[in-house]
């Protein structure tokens, strides 16, 4: 009868120490997924207030730069939509010219130091793109083979413009869209006008692995 209940005691006792490394087991677990759980929250935390910091920051740019741009904005020169800069033709070029205009010479340097601000300390840099309406430009100026080489040379005009006002040169660049991408219908000289433009528009800079390109 003795050697029943010393059986027992043994066996019970053996049980609770296999359920005591157990719980401690479940235990070590759970604060190492608490653990784990608290890391992920204070990361994302810290990754969602350097968004906010970058966001805010960003807004503070822009803002600027639309009231360094505001009487040209009040005028109807220019057009500023999520930093984008769109500049009428009218006011930069004559017709079927990539020639600058006093206005738009004098447009482009009033820009260019608020343009300059914008691109200190940012991972941008500017495509100047030049726009024209669905004309054909032969009939007017036979300097141009079509309307892309047109707004090529104008991109180009505005592009040297910047960099002689002051923009890193390696901080700006041109592209040319021809009639392609309308604001508007071509269909009266109204909506041909909007089409004859110039945007500048920030866009994140390009980053190269530092290998010399193969020629």
């Amino acid at each position: 009868m003795s050697d029943e209940i010393e059986f027992d005691a043994e066996s019970t006792a053996t049980t609770w120490a296999a359920f005591g490394d157990l719980m401690s087991v479940l235990l070590g677990a759970f604060v190492l997924i608490l653990a784990s759980v608290i890391g992920i929250q204070l990361l994302l935390h810290n990754r969602l207030d350097e968004e906010v910091k970058q966001r805010q920051a960003q807004t503070a740019k822009l803002k600027t730069l639309e009231q360094a741009l505001a009487a040209p904005m009040a005028a109807g020169r220019i057009t500023v939509i999520d930093g984008r800069i769109g500049i009428s033709g009218n006011v930069l070029f004559a017709l079927n010219s990539d020639q600058l205009q006093p206005e738009g010479r004098e447009l482009l340097q009033s820009i260019a130091g608020p343009l300059r601000e914008y691109l200190h300390a940012r991972e941008e840099i500017l495509m100047v793109s030049g726009f024209t309406d669905n004309q054909p430009v032969r009939v007017a100026n036979a300097r141009f083979a079509d309307n892309l080489e047109l707004s090529a040379a104008r991109a180009l005009t505005v592009t040297r413009t910047l960099i002689a006002d002051g923009v890193p040169s390696a901080s700006v660049f041109a592209a040319a869209f021809g009639a392609e991408q309308p604001v508007s219908p071509n269909d009266d000289e109204a909506g041909r006008a909007k089409n004859r433009r110039v945007e500048i528009a920030p866009i994140p800079r390009p980053h190269t692995d530092g290998k010399a390109d193969a020629r």
